[in-house]
C-alpha cells in the first residue's frame, strides 16, 4: 500500500509517515523508481518457521508428568518434520490466566505453530480466544488429541465448571480465614492500645 494509505490506517500525519521512512522505523518499507513509497501489508510479510511446543500440568506433584507430555509433543513435531525451537514447560492452573511462559510465546508473536496437547492443556476456558490471538499474530494453533464428539466436548466442559466452581469455592474459604485474622489482629490492637 502507499505511504499516504498507511499514514491513515496508523492515524498519523503524510509528513510524520514520511519522517518514519526516511528514518527506517517503518519495516520492509521501499521506494519505487517513480518516487511512491510502498509500505507491505504486515499479513502479507511471511514469518520465518517457529514452532512453539507448550507443555503445562497443574502443580508440581505431576512434575514428571510434564516432562514426558513435553516429549511427547516433541516427537510429534519430529514425525511431522518440524523442527521445534522453543519447548515451553510451565506449572500453573488451567483456570489462572497468569502464566508468564505462555503469555511470553504469546506476546513475542514469533512463534508460527503452537502445539499442544488437549485444549485443556492451554487453558481450562477461552481457548477460542487464544485461537483468534494466535491467528491474528500469524500463528497456527496445533491441538494433537482433538476430542472426538461433541458427547466427549460437553462432559470435558462439564468437568472444567466443576473444577472451576471448586476452585472458587475453596478460594473464598481461604480468602475468608484470612478476613477473620484480620480482624482479630485489629480487635487485639484495639484491646492493646484501651489498655
Amino acid at each position: 500500500m502507499k505511504l499516504s494509505v498507511w499514514a491513515k490506517k496508523q492515524g498519523i500525519a503524510y509528513r510524520t509517515a514520511w519522517e518514519h521512512f526516511r528514518t527506517g522505523k517503518i519495516p520492509n518499507a521501499y521506494k519505487l523508481a517513480s518516487g511512491a513509497i510502498i509500505v507491505p501489508d504486515e499479513k502479507q510479510i511471511q514469518k520465518t518457521e517457529f514452532v512453539v511446543t507448550y507443555a503445562r500440568v497443574s502443580s508440581s506433584v505431576n512434575k514428571s508428568s510434564l516432562e514426558i507430555q513435553s516429549q511427547r509433543l516433541i516427537d510429534f513435531c519430529n514425525a511431522k518434520g518440524w523442527q521445534t525451537h522453543l519447548n515451553v514447560k510451565e506449572i500453573g492452573s488451567g483456570l489462572n490466566d497468569k502464566r508468564k511462559k505462555l503469555e511470553d510465546v504469546l506476546a513475542k508473536g514469533r512463534a508460527t505453530k503452537l502445539v499442544v496437547e488437549h485444549k485443556d492443556r492451554l487453558a481450562r476456558f477461552g481457548v477460542n480466544y487464544i485461537e483468534i490471538l494466535c491467528n491474528h499474530i500469524g500463528c497456527e494453533l496445533v491441538v494433537l488429541n482433538q476430542t472426538l464428539n461433541d458427547k466427549e466436548d460437553l462432559i470435558q466442559d462439564f468437568v472444567s465448571v466443576i473444577t472451576s466452581f471448586c476452585a472458587r469455592l475453596y478460594g473464598q474459604r481461604r480468602t475468608k480465614r484470612k478476613t477473620e485474622k484480620i480482624i482479630k489482629e485489629l480487635c487485639c490492637e484495639k484491646e492493646e492500645k484501651v489498655e
